[in-house]
Formats: structure tokens, sequence, C-alpha cells
């Protein structure tokens, strides 16, 4: 009987609740429409924030439910899920630490259109729409840049849109290790390690793909040399023959 192979991936335990003032500054400077704001200006959407731990496994919140706030990841990793054809879910994403996700709309009767689910334990810091509007009333800046990066949010969901529709499964796994890579990635003996727990049920949900599929295709880049992988990780051993594979869009 064969030995599992231990994973590589070495998390930091979360500790929610125990953020410090520094580390809510540093983690709110990351998101994309804070960036340009001055330290005190900083301090001021601070305080405008409040902070929530939550287990892995456990729901921030689900599609169809009011969409009433905005969410940063402050520690842990988040998963995007939308509801697909057939009660299948859809991974839309994996948010690490200082990306944001939930609702930007000022509309009373909208609805989130994902669900988020904590893949790891998760610390999260998030507003509510009527403060949320009031950074954007005093900071015209932060306004401009929202609208800015709601745009290439749409562009960016557009390009998924015609990847499932369009490219073959083993390009699609490609293309999502690859993206995967680039956000969690780090050099290791393996590779680039994807520093986080994947699944072959989590690449399956994010490329359209069954989980048997997945589990084949991965067997097959482990053969041919382009990646290592265990239970719940993978590493990319051949990073320019996988780009070579993904095809446009990859570099």
């Amino acid at each position: 009987m064969s030995e599992r192979r231990k994973s590589p991936i070495e998390l930091e335990p979360v500790e929610p609740h125990m953020c410090t003032v520094e580390v809510r500054l540093e983690i709110l400077s990351r998101v994309p429409f804070f960036s340009g704001l001055k330290p005190h200006e900083l301090e001021a959407v601070n305080a405008m924030f409040v902070e929530r731990g939550y287990t892995a496994g456990e729901y921030l919140y689900h599609e169809g439910d009011p969409a009433e706030r905005l969410y940063v990841v402050a520690d842990g990793r988040v998963k995007l899920l939308r509801h697909g054809d057939g009660e299948k879910d859809v991974l839309l994403d994996l948010l690490v630490p200082g990306e944001y996700f939930g609702s930007l709309s000022f509309e009373e009767d909208d609805e989130y259109t994902d669900t988020a689910l904590a893949h790891t334990p998760v610390c999260s810091l998030s507003i509510d729409r009527q403060r949320f509007r009031q950074i954007l009333d005093r900071y015209p800046d932060v306004a401009l840049r929202v609208l800015r990066i709601l745009n290439r949010r749409l562009l960016d969901a557009q390009e998924a849109v015609r990847m499932l529709s369009a490219l073959p499964v083993d390009r699609r796994i490609a293309h999502t290790l690859l993206k995967l890579a680039a956000k969690l990635g780090k050099q290791q003996a393996q590779g680039i390690l994807i520093e986080t727990p994947l699944s072959r049920d989590d690449l399956a949900q994010m490329t359209g793909a069954t989980t048997e599929t997945v589990s084949r295709v991965l067997s097959q880049f482990q053969k041919e040399g382009l990646i290592e992988s265990g239970r719940q990780w993978v590493a990319i051993s051949d990073r320019d023959r996988l780009v070579e594979l993904a095809g446009e869009g990859m570099t």
C-alpha cells in the first residue's frame, strides 16, 4: 500500500480578533482603492471597519443574502463560490489577505451574487454600506478607484466565462494552476508551491470539470514532469511548459 506524501504547506495559525491596529492598517493599505490614502486618512477608514473571526468551513454569507457589507481578508483564505447548473458550485476565486469581496452596492434590495466560505480559519474586516458611502463622500479619489476596479472585475469575469466555455479541460487546469501560483506561489524544493490547501474538488469547481477528470489530468501532468502533487497540495515543476500548454494570455 502506497504511503501518502506529506503536505509541504505550512500555514500559520489564525488568531481571530487578535489583529493589532498596525496589522489592520497594513492590510487595508493593500486594498487597491485605499492604497493612495495618507496615514491619518487610513486610520480614519480603519476605525469604520469591524473585525470577526471564522473557522474553516464556516460561511461568511450566502448567495442571495442581502448585500449589506464589504469584506477584506485580514488573515487566512476565503473561497468565493457561485451555484452553477445542476446545483454544482463554481469556485470563482480563492482570496488571500488584502483582498476584498462582498458588496460595493448602495441599493437596499441588492443581494450577494456569490457565496463566501472560510477555506482556512479566517480573520476578516468588514464595513456596512452606509459607512462605506461616507468614505467615498469624504475621499473622491477612492470613489474613482472603485469605478476603475469594478470595470476591471467585469472584464476579468468575462474572460473567466470565455475560458470555461472555450478551452479544453487540460488547458483550463493549466491556466488555473498558473493563476493560483501567481497569487499564492512560493519557490520550494518541489517547485513553485501553491501555498494553500488545494483539493481535486477545488480545482474541479474552478475549471468546470469533474473531480475524476481533474485527477486524471493532474496525474498526466505529473507523469510529464509539469507538476508535483499530493493530498491537497500542488507545486509547479516546469512553469515554462505549463505556460505553453495553457496557451494565450499566460506569461
